[in-house]
């Protein structure tokens, strides 16, 4: 029996992901020089996976002033970010969870101050009973650690909850970890392998939460 609900922040309840991206684009095609998405897949849905500014200086030969990049490419994405609305079916799987009495968690490798307050600016922090952020562990995904915590914290076995998710890393998480997983990605995550998910959606909206759990339960996914 399910008895809790697992969403990953970045990518799957605000698409931060492609903000992110644009962004560091923007600087790359100012210095001249590319970022293709499978170089820069490898932080997607981690910590540290991948080194932007270690890259655009590798491809320069040189280095750059990193803290007036960073000081430019954060004001251009925090604007990108704020035009994002919450992802499709995100409030219906919400509002049918606590309907349905689930538990809600949230495991993300991003900082707390990051999860919380965006959480809060959209009006959903309250949704949730437990929020895990890489703060909180110490190993961001791949590594299980945040959905261990979460399911700690919740009260509740790997069997009895689903993870969502938008990344190969979160998904590895989330399998190394026990959950069923359904893998909801962005425009971006999309492009990458998500196999290791139980179940691939276009958008929450395109599955109802309680279509989802009766699927599980009669063995239909």
């Amino acid at each position: 029996m399910i008895r809790a609900l697992i969403f990953d922040f970045d990518g799957l309840i605000l698409d931060t992901e492609v903000p992110e991206f644009q962004s560091w684009q923007e600087i790359y095609h100012a210095y001249g020089c590319t970022l293709p998405l499978p170089v820069w897949a490898a932080g997607i849905g981690t910590t540290g996976g991948f080194d932007p500014y270690a890259y655009l200086e590798t491809q320069l030969g040189h280095t750059v002033d990193r803290v007036a990049v960073h000081a430019q490419r954060r004001q251009r994405c925090d604007t990108l970010i704020t035009a994002q609305a919450v992802l499709p079916g995100v409030l219906d799987y919400l509002t049918a969870a606590q309907h349905l009495g689930l538990h809600l968690g949230v495991a993300s490798s991003s900082s707390r101050a990051w999860v919380h307050g965006h959480l809060t600016r959209l009006a959903l922090h309250g949704h949730f009973h437990c929020i895990r952020c890489r703060d909180d562990v110490g190993r961001p995904k791949p590594d299980p650690a945040l959905y261990q915590a979460v399911l700690d914290a919740l009260g509740v076995q790997p069997q009895e909850a689903v993870a969502l998710e938008d990344s190969p890393h979160g998904i590895a998480a989330a399998k190394q970890a026990g959950l069923f997983c359904v893998a909801v990605p962005n425009p971006l995550t999309r492009q990458l392998s998500l196999a290791q998910a139980d179940l691939q959606l276009t958008s929450l909206a395109a599955l109802p939460l309680p279509s989802l759990l009766h699927a599980m339960q009669q063995g239909g996914v």
